[in-house]
């Protein structure tokens, strides 16, 4: 079991630096969209199914509670969490809407939104990031597997360059992590 858990840290590991060695350029452009939005007074909304909720929801904590620095809120939503606006849209108009329902309710110009999908087909993140473009909403897509369809519908990809949902989840989390810690650098460089 231990040479198991090796093998898999050790694949974590390689993931890691097969990424740092081809994404670093896309994630600051992330980091720097996000931080032009809040500078000018926008929002970021986050939206994800299953692990990719919760990492959704967890970036979102980050950002409104604090990463490693006391600071000012800075406003970002799951659109993941109300559990009541999922099911009522769910119920009445489909899943595939959930997400896009909320982007043409909350979202506006010169906001950013963030699709998570390891395997950049989830039909609900697809619709929100049409709903997000036609509104003027700067589009990111974390992904994996190649990228999906949703690759070449945002405005910017960041693909994990693996096939397994395990690992590109655990990339996934990495690179928002890096994605925050530049926001507060940015943002709050001076508060602590």
């Amino acid at each position: 079991m231990q040479d198991r858990i090796a093998q898999i840290l050790r694949s974590s590991a390689r993931v890691h630096d097969e990424t740092a060695a081809t994404l670093c350029e896309e994630i600051a452009r992330a980091a720097q969209l996000i931080i032009d939005s809040l500078r000018g007074g926008g929002k970021l909304a986050l939206c994800g199914n299953g692990g990719s909720a919760a990492d959704a929801q967890h970036i979102a904590g980050e950002l409104i509670s604090r990463f490693q620095r006391e600071r000012r809120p800075l406003p970002a939503i799951a659109l993941t969490t109300d559990t009541s606006v999922l099911t009522a849209i769910a119920n009445d108009y489909g899943y595939c809407d959930v997400f896009r329902k909320q982007v043409e309710a909350l979202l506006v110009a010169g906001d950013v939104l963030i699709a998570l999908t390891t395997s950049g087909n989830s039909p609900n993140c697809l619709e929100a990031v049409r709903a997000a473009r036609e509104q003027g909403v700067t589009t990111i897509a974390l992904t994996g597997a190649g990228g999906g369809e949703i690759a070449r519908q945002v405005d910017l990809a960041l693909i994990v360059p693996h096939e397994q949902t395990a690992r590109i989840q655990e990339i996934h989390i990495t690179i928002a992590h890096a994605i925050c810690e530049l926001i507060e650098e940015a943002l709050c460089g001076g508060e602590q």
